[in-house]
């Protein structure tokens, strides 16, 4: 096996990572300040395309976690990245909230249901019927179909709701087009982030808590994979994958002492 060298850019997960159930996972914030201080690169990656990483910003920080604003990348920002290489100053029909058409606005998209260039869907709280359809028209008129992330549900207090992976299944029974998804598991996302972090991938990890979207899309992009089972996987359940991670530790507070290495 190739060794690899110091760890000099860290990308990872937020939920489940950092914070579960939005509440801080222990040692997250000395984790955090630990990297501060090292003055190494380090990115928040989240499949969550409702709030801007400003929003973030500010959640994180209420929950005592102090992430910059520019150290968080969203699904919405890396869809966003791709539209502009894919078709700059074009139009879409978004299904989302701010986190979406506030990085589409901010690419000098157009965000329009006439003649739109892309459908994009993301995570919404309510999805609305009308605006499926919307969508569903648009999609079987000529509009490409991208969705930020393949996320069939997500959590709530209630229970899990359905998520855009899920709503974009629906609009490919309708329409038989699929969409390009954009998040993790595409290790598409993992080079947008280290492209913004101007990082290397021989010198970068991608700490995560999901086999499924973490740890296979930091493989596939070349990064050191550190799966943390202070999130959903199970240290039983890591055996069932036909990869693995290359570190498996409890929590992030694990990985202080590889920080200044």
């Amino acid at each position: 096996m190739h060794e690899r060298g110091p760890i000099e850019c860290w990308l990872s997960d937020m939920d489940g990572v950092l914070v579960h159930e939005g509440i801080p996972v222990p040692g997250a914030d000395r984790f955090i300040t630990a990297l501060a201080e090292s003055g190494k690169t380090f990115l928040v990656l989240t499949n969550n395309s409702k709030y801007t990483p400003r929003d973030l910003h500010f959640r994180l920080k209420a929950a005592g976690l102090d992430v910059p604003a520019d150290s968080i990348y969203t699904s919405a920002n890396a869809t966003a990245d791709f539209l502009s290489t894919q078709r700059p100053g074009g139009s879409a029909y978004v299904i989302g909230e701010a986190g979406l058409t506030t990085a589409l606005h901010e690419i000098g998209y157009v965000l329009t249901d006439i003649d739109p260039d892309y459908v994009v869907l993301g995570e919404t709280s309510a999805y609305s019927f009308g605006a499926i359809t919307t969508a569903i028209r648009l999609v079987e008129g000529g509009a490409r179909f991208i969705a930020t992330n393949p996320d069939a549900s997500g959590p709530s207090v209630e229970g899990i709701l359905p998520a855009t992976g899920a709503v974009a299944a629906l609009i490919t029974k309708a329409t038989k087009v699929e969409p390009y998804f954009v998040g993790k598991p595409n290790p598409l996302m993992m080079r947008s982030a280290l492209n913004k972090a101007g990082g290397h991938s021989e010198s970068t990890a991608m700490i995560g808590d999901r086999m499924d979207t973490d740890i296979v899309s930091g493989m596939e992009a070349g990064l050191e994979t550190i799966l943390v089972l202070s999130g959903l996987t199970s240290r039983e359940e890591i055996a069932r994958y036909p990869y693995q991670p290359l570190r498996v530790v409890e929590s992030v507070a694990d990985l202080i002492p590889l920080i200044n290495d």
